[in-house]
């Protein structure tokens, strides 16, 4: 059965509908990204990572990991010694992300899988040094942002640091009016030559629409008792949030 929009705009954010969601986009998600953001979508990876003081040997947590597109990034830093340790609840995204773990220049670094929603709580109290969350926050509404949020402060070693990065509607009028017609518009057709169903990459504009930027995330991690900061890449056409959890 192919993949369809529920009728309440709420549901979009229940667990079980986001997984359905990243399995059926699963085959063409990585490439689908790649191609849609023009290669922005690797850059803004990359930046979401180096934002962070990681070391060679510390342990990161890659939430809503995907098929381990900030893989590359991670284990560069954190060398043959570190660990990375990658959850994420969509099996079809995973069983990617188990292949990639699989090939030749992930061969010499422990990376654990873990099949599971991220707000379970499952992973050890102060575990990770860093915590990195890609282009996962606009499938959450603010309830569950604010679960995550703890989450990533309970996790977190006193002092350690996290990072997310998020697909954002930009500011300027001309540029968020065109900004919102590619992801409600031409995105789809994409997913529909793609994937032959246009419905499962339109709600990828839905989220984004309802998500906006960071602004909002910001002020539930600083409840959470984070102390963070906002950032903007590429004229606002992405966000995020940095910061660290206190000694």
């Amino acid at each position: 059965m192919a993949f369809q929009k529920p009728e309440s705009s709420q549901s979009i954010y229940e667990p079980e509908f986001v997984e359905k969601l990243f399995n059926e986009m699963s085959l063409t998600y990585e490439r689908m990204n790649t191609i849609t953001s023009f290669g922005f979508s690797n850059r803004w990876r990359r930046q979401c990572v180096f934002e962070l003081a990681i070391q060679p040997g510390q342990v990161v947590v890659d939430l809503m990991t995907g098929m381990g597109e900030t893989w590359d990034y991670i284990c560069q830093r954190i060398g043959p010694d570190g660990m990375l340790i990658g959850v994420d609840f969509s099996a079809g995204m995973l069983q990617y992300a188990d292949q990639k773990r699989q090939r030749k220049r992930f061969a010499q670094h422990t990376i654990h899988l873990y099949k599971q929603n991220v707000l379970a709580g499952t992973l050890p109290d102060q575990s990770a040094d860093h915590v990195i969350v890609s282009f996962g926050l606009k499938t959450f509404n603010s309830d569950q942002i604010n679960q995550l949020a703890q989450e990533i402060n309970r996790i977190l070693k006193p002092g350690g640091q996290f990072s997310c990065i998020e697909v954002s509607v930009p500011r300027p009028t001309l540029l968020r009016a065109l900004y919102i017609f590619y992801l409600r518009r031409v995105i789809p057709v994409l997913g529909a030559v793609f994937l032959g169903n246009p419905e499962t990459y339109r709600m990828l504009g839905i989220y984004c629409t309802e998500f906006k930027n960071t602004q909002q995330a910001q002020q539930l991690f600083q409840k959470a008792g984070l102390s963070c900061r906002t950032t903007r890449y590429f004229f606002g056409c992405a966000s995020g949030i940095v910061g660290k959890k206190s000694i």
